[in-house]
This record gives C-alpha cells, sequence and structure tokens, in this order.
C-alpha cells in the first residue's frame, strides 16, 4: 500500500486524500462482484480507503451493485470508508412511478428512509460520511438539522456535510445542528476554478473544513483538445513530471493548503494506479500558476 496522506473529517474518522468516486460503476458492462472487487482493490493497493456513493447513482442501483460485491467479500468494509449522498429524486429504481418532477427533499421522513435504503442496498450498518447532495431551496434548516443530529447520535451515520453548497447555504445548515459539518463537495478542477476566488474554498479554508472535489478532470473536457489550454499546458508538465496528464490535474487541487480531497472516478483498475500517482508528484508554486494561468487563458492581474 502506497502512503497516500490521510484527512481528519471528525473525532475517530480519517478519509484517504484521494477518494475513489462511483457515480460510474453502473456504466461499466461487468457490474459483477468480481469486477467491483478488482476496482477496490486497486484502490487499495494504492492508499485509497474512502469510497464516494449517492443513493442516486445510476438510476438509483450503484449501491446495490458495490453491496454485492461487500457481501462476497465480507472483511473488505472494514478496510473503506464509505460515503453517500442524498436528496434528489428522480422517476428511476426505487422511486420510479413515484415522481413526476425531478426535486430535491431534505426532511426528516426522506434522509431517514434514504439512509435506511442505502444502508440496505449496501450491506452495512453504519454510512461513514453522509452528505445532503444539493441545496433545497425548499429545506427548513431547523428539520435538516435535526434529523442529520439524529442519524449521528444513533450510529447509523458517523459523521454528515454538505455536497454543492455555497457558503451561505452551509451557514444555514450549520446553523441549525450540534453536529459539525464535516466537508463540502463542491465542484472543482482546471476547468472549474471560479471556487478558488468566489468564496466558496475561502469558505471552509478559513475554518479548516476539508473540501472533497467531484469531477477533478472536469469529466475528461480538458483532454479533448490537447492541442488547446489548458489541455496543451497540462500535457507539456506531464511530459516535464514523467506522469499522466490526468495526475497532474489531481496532483494541482492536492497542491492547495485548502485540503481538497479530489473524488476520481473511472471503471479501470489501471486507471486508479496511474490517476493515485498524484500524490506522489511534486508540484512547486510556478507550475501551479502556469497551470491555473492556463485555465484562466490569461496571466493573472
Amino acid at each position: 500500500m502506497t502512503g497516500i496522506d490521510r484527512v481528519q473529517i471528525a473525532p475517530d474518522l480519517t478519509f484517504s486524500r484521494i477518494v475513489y468516486g462511483m457515480w460510474r460503476l453502473a456504466d461499466d458492462p461487468d457490474t459483477s462482484p468480481a469486477r467491483v472487487r478488482a476496482k477496490i482493490d486497486a484502490c487499495l493497493e494504492r492508499g485509497v480507503t474512502t469510497v464516494d456513493q449517492a443513493d442516486i447513482y445510476g438510476g438509483y442501483a450503484s449501491e446495490e451493485i458495490f453491496g454485492a460485491a461487500l457481501k462476497e467479500n465480507p472483511g473488505l468494509r472494514g478496510e473503506l470508508e464509505i460515503v453517500t449522498k442524498c436528496g434528489i429524486l428522480v422517476d428511476a429504481g426505487r422511486h420510479a412511478g413515484k415522481v413526476r418532477v425531478k426535486h430535491y427533499d431534505t426532511t426528516r421522513a426522506h434522509i431517514e428512509a434514504s439512509v435506511d435504503a442505502s444502508l440496505s442496498a449496501m450491506g452495512t450498518d453504519r454510512i461513514d460520511l453522509l452528505l445532503i447532495h444539493r441545496p433545497d431551496p425548499m429545506m427548513d434548516h431547523l428539520e435538516t438539522g435535526r434529523a442529520l443530529d439524529d442519524l449521528v447520535e444513533s450510529g447509523k451515520v458517523r459523521a454528515v456535510g454538505a455536497s454543492n453548497f455555497r457558503p451561505w447555504d452551509w451557514d444555514l445548515l450549520r446553523s441549525a445542528m450540534r453536529t459539525p459539518l464535516a466537508t463540502n463537495q463542491i465542484e472543482l478542477s482546471l476547468l472549474r476554478h471560479e471556487p478558488f476566488v468566489n468564496g466558496d474554498v475561502a469558505a471552509h479554508q478559513s475554518r479548516g473544513e476539508p473540501i472533497m472535489a467531484w469531477s477533478p478532470l472536469g469529466g475528461g473536457a480538458m483532454f479533448a483538445g490537447a492541442g488547446d489550454a489548458p489541455g496543451k499546458v497540462l500535457n507539456e508538465v506531464a511530459l516535464e513530471m514523467n506522469a499522466e496528464p490526468g495526475a497532474v490535474a489531481v496532483a494541482w487541487l492536492l497542491r492547495h493548503p485548502a485540503n481538497i480531497l479530489p473524488v476520481i472516478g473511472t471503471n479501470t483498475p489501471d486507471r486508479v494506479r496511474a490517476l493515485s500517482r498524484a500524490s506522489e508528484l511534486k508540484m512547486d508554486r510556478q507550475t501551479w500558476f502556469r497551470l491555473y494561468e492556463a485555465a484562466l487563458g490569461r496571466e493573472v492581474a
């Protein structure tokens, strides 16, 4: 196992600095427990012990696919930290025929039902981190906050946080809770760099709250046109560092002092190994700004 750093998420809970995202798990033509186990083994080999799920992933199928692998390998659960999310409803899977319009639900009843469904799907007695998946414009922060507090106190959930929250959404929910919010999972990459200057990163950095970064490779868009910035510069830096461009993009996030945990999503075990090499890359400040300016399309002012 490689020496990937670990980050304190909550008392008695640490995550690997790089997280394995399972949002594409159901897209793999082979969703067998053996295939899922191969991906997890690649993660563990590299020190990636934290996996990221959501009830909605794969049309509400991803947690069950993952759970089948856990059930076939009983000792595997103890080697992993599981993140999952709730709060988005679409007409699919367990909600088929019940949802007329895609919407958010952060009521106590829905959160508790979602947690129970996730626990059952994954065949586990606890979720290490539960995130509210999107800011809900209908959220009753008092009700949502109490529900999250009670889930932690029940032992079903070890820590709670949010996903895609802006600082004011975060502060609203936090104001109603006894339990500290552990982390906010936001879109952050060379192609989605605005959070570094719009207050999203600064708000969490100022309080020492780790940030999870989803789509750290920009959904692959930065590699589509290698002749264009930032793809061109990313490829140049990758050659200089003798690394895969994707690993350099992940290393760019790791280099920032805000304690960012990139969530890498791939269905290929070898790509897990390649991207996790980011933890071994040493990036100096000027290289960080060289990539940042390529992303901006201009020099910094």
